[in-house]
């Protein structure tokens, strides 16, 4: 999604002029593909049942504010899409306990699993017994590196990456940067970090990446972003790869050695973040933080629970545009992925109603 003008939550006035031509141009056609979701369904199985049954819904963790957002947004989103989900499930940042809860929700019977990945090689364990009893799983937010899943719902991560560089890089002409990373176990970790070091290394060669693994952990930001400092006092720009877990911790190391500076005030050190929760966007208004990139919560709890219930369908999806201003495309493992829009936050349209991060409190 770099580089091209994102549509924020379903870019409704586009995507309905978009289908009405279609609509128009494959009036004759009687099995013609043109573009919807509905249309992108391969086929819909020759086992495919009524789409009834119990859901399992695992979530990596519940310290993130993000995570919680999600959270509440799927009985919502669950109601909508007529999936009868049970409680929500916490793993807790343990991947070995997500698998766990896999197999304690398969041993309760559910017949369809949506679980977002902590580990993107450990959780194949997990997916391996799910197929064993024949039951449909959807991930959210990461992409398992084998195993088989549905769909994926996620956003574009290595965009995510790209799009911090691309603003650090234009507000920054030379000097050092700050990428604290996610868990280089997850895909999401990973591809937020080579896209951010690759782009820097390509279009602005006079910047200097330092990096900082954090796990995710926003104990380990925290204390390694204050060791950082004291060897490097002139950082002038930071990647935050999870503003859930990396915002506060950020914010505090920074103010307490006298560098929370705000926009436009010198000294400031500019700061891209990701997540698109409540908490980045009072940050952005207070001149704290510059931008953030919207992951879509509320966009991966809606797509989750209309992907499974496809799945418990037996329906199966092919790669293409969606009615929902996304696109479904095809891993290299050969799993198929819906890319969710994720727009870029900035000052200038941190107040739009349409982002989900303005609509909980």
């Amino acid at each position: 999604m770099a580089g091209r003008t994102v549509r924020y939550r379903n870019g409704r006035n586009t995507s309905r002029a978009i289908r009405a031509a279609a609509v128009a141009a494959c009036a004759t056609l009687v099995l013609a593909a043109c573009g919807s979701t509905k249309d992108n369904v391969a086929s819909k199985g020759d086992g495919g049942g009524d789409g009834s049954g119990k859901v399992g819904v695992i979530l990596p963790l519940l310290t993130s504010p993000f995570w919680q957002s999600y959270n509440d947004y799927v009985p919502k989103m669950a109601k909508t899409e007529d999936v009868d989900a049970l409680k929500t499930v916490n793993s807790n940042s343990d991947p070995s306990q997500q698998i766990t809860d896999i197999n304690n929700q398969l041993n309760q019977g559910v017949k369809g699993l949506v679980v977002a990945p902590l580990d993107s090689a450990a959780i194949s364990a997990g997916l391996d017994q799910a197929e064993r009893k024949g039951v449909p799983v959807v991930a959210v937010d990461v992409a398992p590196e084998k195993g088989k899943v549905a769909m994926v719902v996620r956003a574009n991560n290595v965009a995510y990456g790209e799009k911090a560089c691309e603003y650090l890089g234009k507000q920054i002409p030379s000097g050092k940067v700050v990428q604290i990373m996610g868990d280089l176990a997850s895909v999401n970790g990973r591809d937020r970090s080579e896209a951010f070091r690759a782009c820097v290394k390509e279009k602005f060669p006079k910047l200097k990446v330092l990096e900082i693994p954090a796990k995710w952990e926003s104990d380990t930001a925290a204390s390694k972003l204050d060791t950082l400092l004291n060897a490097n006092p002139d950082i002038k720009g930071i990647y935050m790869q999870a503003g859930g877990v990396y915002l506060a911790p950020t914010l505090q190391t920074l103010k307490s050695k006298g560098l929370l500076k705000t926009v436009g005030q010198k000294g400031h050190i500019a700061i891209v973040s990701n997540d698109g929760i409540p908490q980045e966007y009072d940050a952005i208004r207070k001149g704290q933080i510059d931008a953030t990139v919207s992951q879509p919560a509320d966009l991966y709890a809606k797509y989750g629970m209309y992907y499974i219930k496809a799945a418990m369908q037996g329906k199966t999806f092919k790669p293409g545009p969606t009615d929902h201003d996304s696109e479904i495309v095809k891993l290299p493992s050969g799993i198929l992925e819906d890319q969710l829009p994720a727009p870029l936050v900035t000052k200038e349209n941190v107040d739009d109603p349409e982002l989900w991060g303005n609509t909980v409190k």
